[in-house]
């Protein structure tokens, strides 16, 4: 019988949980990762909500799938027979969606994002009248939905299962999860690259809250999947879609934007309870399910298969993982390249080269970074870095002679990727369409009420 693949997910929280290093309230996340295999090296095509989960579930780079932007705002997939969900079903698969969801209108609108995007059934709680910041009530609901299908599932019928939660999103819950404690912002510290003073870690401390709910709610679906006797006979997989919704993180190519949790457990497989530090990318998820279920690879896949990562210690399967921005809530476009050592990124948009602040969630954190000169900081229309003595990418070093060779060899190496996978940048700038909703790029508030901040079709 083949193997259920069971696809857990949280929404803006990169890399900062416990098994990755993080003082985050995430044991069962923790424990899980002990029993799994953890990659230390993965990374998103898109470090935005939709273009990431678009591209992991079609194996395809969001230039390519067509989810240019945020499904809310208009964006969506060429064809959506080349998603994971409808490919699975074709292999006999029953499919199953609980939670959110980003590659089909709202992530809200569950029900009409299950029925665009083909899953059989939809699972997922109702969450009317529940606030932003109350959605993380809605996430431990849908896992007690999830508890409750799979007790009454057909164990004998292979299933795809995806269980998204809206944490880590903001807004951050006021409280954490009954079952943990509120955190005291006197005690905690910023991940880099966000700075530690007072305003900023009270903000921060939202994001610890949240978390105690994805802790709670992951926890209830691995216990259920033990009890049930579907552990060992699944393929689990828990990821985040990008960075954290801070300044400097979502939304940029920096690794704070990029970066991703990747931990699987493959049963049979040697590396459960390693790491493994080669570069995998989000978009080789979907041939990896393919190899791992002995299933033929669709031939519109873009990804490389890391299945034998899971039998082999310290194999390695791509030298580099590239990234991209088309629109988040402006466009914004740019394009990556990362080595183990060095990052190429490169911006497309050379009459803006300011930080596109409406591409920044609204936060305090943002509130306070404006306050003091945001609108005035300036990103390259080029820039390199050299990741082992500049982990944190501030020291551009497209202009130093002693990197030239590599500067040109990483030049060579993103354009060759752009021709050989059709990127429409190459050929000019995208143009706004009848139903996409796109701030200007000088925008400050993305959810601005004034039409004056919004691009009109064909800009």
């Amino acid at each position: 019988m083949k193997k259920n693949v069971i696809y857990i997910h949280t929404h803006d929280s990169g890399k900062v949980l416990s098994p990755y290093g993080y003082d985050v309230p995430t044991p069962s996340l923790q424990k899980f990762a002990e029993d799994a295999t953890i990659f230390r090296q993965a990374y998103c095509v898109g470090p935005t909500c939709s273009p990431s989960r678009a591209g992991l579930l079609t194996g395809m780079y969001p230039h390519s799938n067509g989810m240019y932007g945020l499904s809310q705002r208009g964006f969506k997939l060429h064809d959506y027979n080349q998603h994971l969900v409808n490919f699975l079903k074709k292999e006999d698969y029953f499919t199953v969606l609980c939670g959110i969801q980003h590659e089909a209108g709202s992530y809200i609108d569950h029900d009409k994002g299950a029925k665009i995007i083909g899953y059989d059934q939809d699972i997922t709680s109702d969450n009317t009248g529940l606030s932003e910041q109350e959605l993380v009530k809605w996430d431990y609901e849908n896992a007690r939905q999830v508890r409750q299908w799979l007790q009454q599932s057909d164990k004998k019928k292979p299933f795809f299962l995806s269980y998204g939660m809206f944490a880590t999103h903001r807004k951050f819950p006021e409280e954490a999860h009954e079952d943990d404690r509120s955190y005291d912002s006197k005690y905690v510290m910023p991940p880099y690259p966000v700075p530690d003073n007072k305003e900023i870690r009270e903000d921060y401390t939202g994001y610890l809250n949240s978390a105690t709910w994805v802790n709670a709610s992951f926890g209830l679906v691995i216990e259920t999947l033990k009890e049930e006797g579907l552990y060992d006979n699944s393929i689990i997989i828990f990821t985040t879609d990008h960075g954290l919704a801070f300044p400097f993180s979502k939304c940029t190519l920096y690794d704070s934007g990029i970066g991703v949790s990747l931990i699987m457990r493959v049963p049979e497989s040697s590396m459960i309870g390693e790491e493994v530090e080669g570069l995998v990318s989000q978009v080789d998820v979907f041939p990896t399910l393919c190899d791992l279920l002995e299933i033929e690879q669709p031939s519109y896949l873009q990804g490389v298969s890391f299945a034998e990562m899971f039998h082999m210690k310290n194999h390695e399967v791509r030298e580099e993982v590239f990234a991209e921005i088309n629109y988040h809530t402006a466009y914004e476009p740019a394009r990556s390249i990362r080595t183990k050592r060095y990052k190429y990124i490169k911006f497309y948009d050379d009459d803006y080269l300011k930080v596109n602040r409406t591409n920044i969630d609204n936060s305090p954190t943002k509130t306070l970074m404006h306050e003091n000169g945001l609108e005035e900081v300036v990103k390259p229309k080029e820039g390199l870095y050299d990741l082992l003595f500049d982990p944190g990418e501030r020291n551009n070093l497209a202009g130093d002679k002693r990197y030239e060779k590599v500067l040109n060899d990483m030049r060579k190496k993103l354009h060759d990727y752009q021709t050989k996978t059709e990127d429409p940048i190459l050929t000019g700038h995208f143009k706004v369409k009848e139903g996409w909703k796109v701030n200007k790029s000088e925008t400050y508030n993305p959810s601005s009420k004034d039409p004056y901040d919004y691009l009109k079709v064909g800009e």
